[in-house]
Parts: structure tokens; sequence; C-alpha cells
């Protein structure tokens, strides 16, 4: 246990400035059981159901009822703010509907720069017309008025305010509205009225250039990728950011599509504008993650005013692309003690306001403002913490999307599940069907469900061509012509014989660059290439089932493998032998009690064990600050991907040869965590090197990403000074650094020990 000299010791080292006891598991508070609200007089709005209660205004309740409103979520348990009961949700419901909407704007539930910018952002002649109408009563109109007239209300409405005006919708309702509430993209059939979109994700565990090639040929077979090429890099190095962008812009270049849709490599915006920089005109699309306030938005390494002066920058045809989804504010540890539907309505308000400074930026160069900026909801990609259900995927989806309607948005979706989340590939499926009555903008697009990277489950090509069957759905009109111009469909849009064979597209690729060999030539050339990427682990689709729609067997039969061994993956446990066998090492546990635990409560796996404070802190006296580099191993969610053979041994062996060759003085003994978490070792950070002078090192081995077909591990690369790490929290996702895919059948791991060496170097020499 933990005595009372090793915590004075702790605190002495800087290694923690809370009790120890404070930082333990969500669940040992416990997780709350739930905000009851009681029986509710006639006419009461929530400010007077407060007062009822507390004699006052009460800021912990108020946002108690706000997120007692909205349907049951994990995440919202977790936060504390869920509703206890069917009735209690009931009750905070009619309370919210009988509230002036004047009242829910005079009391931000909490306030920082991003709320005073969204609420000074909103047309104020809109605005006073409905103010002074209840909740109840803008809902009525938003489901009874016609477009035009529920576009111009829209305008003047609050982000907080439309948050609250989705909890009190049914599905149904929510469909309703996301059926008749549309915003086209400039120029362009996506986002509007009869049309299905979709963005082309063509990941490569290792950032090859063909791998992503490939992949836009063969979402292009099965016409399909109409509204942007975006890749999800590995590497945020600018020069390999830089050749991605230069494939997806060749393809786009050679086919004249260049100014149909754009491509955009999803690094860090300041990677983007780097490679900008340096190649002028290489990108288009710009990219940012972005949140629902100040203190998550520190995370990602943006403000308001970085984001406010790249938008100021985009007056070309492209503007910017931003990615959401509900969840992400909590599990940054910024909830504020706010619902998530809250966070996730401030983030489409960020977006409306980046908008509109895209626009005046437009318009100051000259040109009439036709700002094409588009968000897509990642909406399933955390996990079992923030949902764990089918039903609530689709409820969070069908909230998303009548939110970014009604902040004027063009607005997509990732319906998307992490391999640890109890939605099957049968499950998106029933999902998606469940989802396109709202009538999203575009989805994502992939060879499979499986991304070959990400590792997660989102939508493959062949669900497009299902869902534009099912539901009379359309891509872009431009797209649609070009498919029928090389051969894809025919003049009534149906499939050709060449539907689904991505050398076809190869081979129209290769004639518009000035290849003149013949068919067959080429053919040759191209299935030795697509051998060599589904070789790297990265999959492409050829032909189709029953249905053009259906995978074909040897491929769909694949993916259900894949999926097996994805949970075999994510469930399986380092074993005593393994770690025995881990050289030099020192065996440290978290606050999670069993696997099933650090799936379900994250935190847990985020904080180390009474018995593991301990541990560090003799590591931290008996190095007596000698050593400027620790090595961390975790399991993660993939422990297969630490314990396969030829994974770990050749990459420990590597990166220490490189760290002394270079210079750098890495500790003796590697720390094994069970149960680890990425943010458990910035926690052993901080015990270590908190107060230490000079720049301190953290790489952070973990295994990650079940479900990519590779058992895959990352590193996270940590190394501010030890004033900084000795801050308890100051170290988190916003200055480190990540290498990923290392894998035998990805990246190797003795090119991945190069490349986190190198990557380090940067951090250190910045």
């Amino acid at each position: 246990m933990l005595n009372r000299r090793r915590f004075v010791q702790l605190l002495a080292l800087g290694g923690v400035t809370t009790p120890w006891w404070r930082r333990l598991r969500a669940d040992d508070d416990a997780v709350p059981q739930g905000v009851s609200i009681g029986e509710i007089e006639l006419g009461e709005d929530v400010f007077g159901y407060v007062r009822r209660l507390r004699g006052e205004f009460d800021q912990t309740l108020y946002r108690q009822i706000l997120g007692a409103a909205n349907e049951f979520k994990e995440g919202d348990a977790i936060v504390g703010v869920a509703a206890a009961d069917d009735d209690s949700r009931q009750h905070a419901r009619l309370l919210l509907a009988n509230t002036r909407l004047s009242d829910l704007a005079a009391h931000a539930p909490f306030e920082d720069d991003l709320y005073r910018w969204l609420a000074s952002d909103v047309d104020g002649v809109a605005w006073d017309g409905v103010a002074e109408g209840t909740l109840g009563e803008l809902k009525e109109f938003i489901l009874t008025r016609p477009e035009d007239e529920i576009k111009a209300a829209a305008v003047g409405l609050p982000s907080d305010v439309i948050a609250c005006l989705v909890k009190l919708m049914s599905n149904d309702e929510l469909i309703a509205v996301g059926s008749k509430v549309f915003h086209a993209l400039p120029g362009s059939q996506v986002g509007a009225r009869g049309y299905l979109s979709a963005r082309i994700q063509p990941n490569s565990p290792t950032d090859n250039v063909d791998d992503i090639r490939w992949q836009v040929l063969n979402g292009w077979a099965y016409a399909v990728g109409d509204a942007l090429l975006g890749n999800n890099p590995v590497s945020s190095d600018p020069q390999s950011v830089a050749a991605i962008e230069a494939t997806l812009q060749d393809l786009l270049a050679t086919f004249g599509l260049q100014d149909v849709m754009p491509h955009c490599v999803l690094a860090h915006i300041d990677v983007q504008a780097e490679v900008e920089r340096t190649y002028p005109s290489l990108t288009a699309l710009w990219f940012q993650s972005i949140a629902g306030n100040d203190d998550a938005n520190e995370t990602f390494d943006i403000s308001i005013e970085k984001m406010r002066n790249y938008a100021a920058e985009r007056t070309g045809k492209y503007g910017l692309y931003f990615e959401t989804g509900q969840g992400a504010d909590f599990t940054n540890g910024h909830s504020h003690g706010c619902d998530m539907v809250l966070h996730e309505a401030r983030k489409y308000g960020f977006a409306r306001a980046l908008t509109k400074v895209v626009a005046e930026a437009q318009r100051e160069a000259g040109q009439a403002p036709a700002p094409w900026v588009h968000l897509n909801d990642v909406a399933g990609f955390i996990g079992p913490e923030v949902f764990r259900t089918r039903e609530q995927l689709v409820r969070c989806c069908l909230e998303d999307i009548v939110m970014g309607k009604l902040h004027g948005l063009t607005l997509g979706l990732d319906v998307c599940s992490t391999l640890h989340m109890d939605v099957s590939l049968d499950d998106l499926d029933w999902c998606l069907d469940q989802i396109m009555p709202a009538c999203p903008a575009y989805l994502m697009a992939l060879p499979t469900k499986i991304d070959p990277m990400l590792g997660y489950l989102t939508t493959g090509y062949q669900d497009h061509v299902r869902l534009r069957e099912r539901f009379g759905l359309k891509a872009d009109d431009r797209m649609t012509a070009f498919f029928r111009q090389i051969g894809i469909l025919d003049e009534a849009g149906r499939p050709t014989e060449h539907f689904g064979d991505p050398l076809w597209v190869y081979q129209h690729y290769l004639r518009r660059k000035g290849d003149t060999r013949v068919d067959d030539a080429i053919r040759e050339e191209g299935r030795r290439q697509m051998s060599e990427v589904r070789a790297r682990g990265v999959f492409l689709a050829e032909g189709h089932g029953r249905q053009v729609w259906e995978l074909e067997p040897t491929l769909a039969r694949d993916i259900r493998r894949i999926y097996d061994d994805s949970k075999a993956s994510l469930w399986t446990e380092l074993d005593a032998a393994f770690i025995a066998g881990v050289p030099d090492h020192r065996h440290v546990t978290t606050l999670s009690s069993n696997r099933g635990d650090y799936i379900l409560h994250p935190q847990t796996g985020e904080q180390l064990s009474p018995d593991a404070l301990e541990a560090i802190i003799d590591l931290r006296q008996r190095y007596a600050g000698e050593f400027d580099v620790q090595i961390v191993v975790s399991d993660g969610l993939n422990s297969l991907a630490i314990s396969d053979p030829g994974h770990l041994e050749p990459f420990l062996n590597e990166v220490r040869a490189t760290l002394v060759r270079d210079g750098f003085r890495p500790a003796p003994q590697h720390i094994v965590v069970t149960s680890g978490r990425v943010r458990a070792g910035y926690r052993i950070g901080e015990l270590l090197f908190g107060g230490l002078t000079g720049q301190r090192a953290l790489l952070h081995v973990i295994g990650e990403r079940p479900g990519t077909g590779h058992h895959t591990f990352s590193v996270y690369i940590t190394a501010p000074d030890g004033g900084v790490w000795g801050e308890t929290d100051r170290v988190d996702h916003n200055i480190t650094k990540v290498v990923s895919g290392i894998a035998t059948t990805a990246l190797d791991p003795v090119r991945g020990a190069a490349e986190t060496v190198k990557v380090l170097k940067t951090i250190v020499s910045e």
C-alpha cells in the first residue's frame, strides 16, 4: 500500500499535486446512479424548478437537468448528468419545453471564450424573432414549417439552444427535420436533396502511396467517391504528408476532376499549412478536428485565434474540413460537467463561425463568397465509454444530423464502431438503414467495412451501392457523368460489365497519362500492384456477390475472419511468461480490475495502482536523474501486437541501440504496464521526470487498432522538460507525437524503431 512516507515523497518530487485517491477510476466514486427529477408543477420551466428546489439558481442542478433530458448514453452517465429513469427524463424534457429561449441563452451551462464568440455570432434579427418563445414552441415551428422558414430562423439560434432542442425530439421527429433541411456545397450536389455522397478514405498502415492510389481507383470502380479524397496519415512528417497530397492531387488532375472535388490529408492543420508553404498549391481542403470548449481544443493544439487565422487564409475554391464526435470532450477530461450533446452543438457553432470567416476572406479577396466548408461527425469512434449499443449510435447520428443542419452546415457521417463496442458488422447495416432517412450529406467509403490503418468498422464502397439503390439516392451529377465516361455506369446510370473492376479504372488512368502499351500489359502490371497492396494488409474489393452491393464471397469471408481476430486481439491478456521474458523490466498495473473493466471504463487504465506508484518512485530514486529516456510497454487494446514473435524484441533492441548512438541516455529498465492506456505513460513520466532539469523523453510502446488485419503497435513520443513533467496532467496528447502501424506485416519493427528516434530528435531540437 501507499504509506504516508511514500505519499509525502510523491508530493516532494512533483509527481502529484492532488491526493492520489482523487485520481482513482471514475466508477469508484462510483459511476453516478443518475439524475432524479421529481414531479414538476404545471407550466414550470427549468429555472423555476431549480429555484423551487434550491432557493436560488444552481449551476450544477441546471447542468444535470439539461443532461437528463438526453436519451441515455454511457458518456453522460460517466459525467454524472444522465437521467436516473424514464420519468426523470420526461420531467427534464417538460421543464425544457416550458423554458423561454431568451432564458436559456442568458444562462450558459459553462462559459469560456468559445462560448462567448458563438453567442455573439448569431444573426440578431433572426434571434429577436424567436427569443421570447419557448423551446416547445420552437420545436413545433421546426417540425411544421417549410425549409426556407426554418433556415431563416436557424441563423439566429445559439448552439446551446439547438442542443436543447434536439433533446426534445424523438428519432422520428429528428428524421423529419433532417429530411427537409439541406445545405449543398457550392456548385455541387454534395448535401443536396436526393443525393448521397462519399468521402473515399484511402488509409494505409505505412502511408504507402500505392496503397492510397489503388483504394481511390477501387472506389471509382464502384461509382463511389464524389465528396472528398481524404487520407488519415500515419506520419505527420511534412514530407510524408506532401507525398500523399501529391498522390491524391495527381489522381484528380489526371482525370480532370480537381474542380469537382478536393483532396485532403488529415494531418494537423499546422502541418498542412507548412506543406502548402513549402509546396504552393499542393494542398486543397484543410482539415482539423475541433472540440466544444477551449480546454478540449487546447488538447488538439488549436485555439480560436489559430483557427480564425487559418480560416482567413482560405480564399481559394476549397476551404475547411472539420471532424467532431460526441464524447471527445469528456474523454479528454474536459466535460465541464455538461452532457455530450451540448459540447457537440458548440463544435457545430465553431464550424459555423469559421465558415463566416472563410466567406469574409473570399469577399475581401474580391470573390463572391462561396465557402466550401463541411463537417464530418465521427460517431462511434471512441468506444463503449461513450455508447454501448447500436441504438445509442443511431440516436447520436440523428441528433448530430439535425444539429448540423440547423447550424447551416453540410454534415457527413462516419457511422462507425470500434472493435470493443457491442456493434457488429451486421449491426452497422441496421444502423445505416435507420439513419439514412435523415439524409446526411455523405458517408465514409473504404473497400470494405474495416479500415486497414485505423482498425475500426465503417462504411464500405458497396454499402454506398446498396444505400443508393434502397433509398433512391445519387452521386454528384458531375461524378456520375465521369463514371459513365469511363464505362463504369451506362447511360441509364446502371452498372456495366466493368463495374467493380479497379483494373479497368487503372487502365483509363494510365491512358490519360499517355501510356500506349497494350491493354494486357497494363492489366498485368495492375494485377501485380494490387497483389503487393494486399500483401501489405490493405483490402481491395473486386467484383461482387449475387447483388452488386454484396462483397465477393471470398473477400466477405476474409473480413469475417479479421473481425473475429480483432476480438481475440482485444480480449487476450499478456501472460506472465511473456512479461517475465521482457529484458530488465519492472511490471506495474493500473486501476483496472480486469480486462472487462479496462475496456468499459478507460479511466481505470489511465491511472496507476498504489503499488505501481511506489514502484515508479523507487525507480526514480535509483535513477537519480541520470537518464533522459524511459521506455514503457503497455498491452493497450491489442496485447497480441506486443506479444507476437518478431515484434517487441527487435524493436527494443534497435531503439535502444539507436538512442545510444544518437547521444541519448535510455534508462536500463523497461516499465511493463498491464491494462495500460496512453495516459498511464504520462503519469509515469510525471513521477520519473517531474522537476528534473532538461528535456526528458518517454517512449510508450502500446498495442492498438485491433481489426486492421495486422497486430500493430504504436509508439507515443513525449519529451518536454522536467518542469512541464512536474505539473500534474499538463502532459497530454497535444505535446505528443506518434509512430503507428508497427508490425512485421506493416511498418517493420526495426524501421519503426528508427522512425521513433527520428521523431524524438525532431521534438528535442524544436
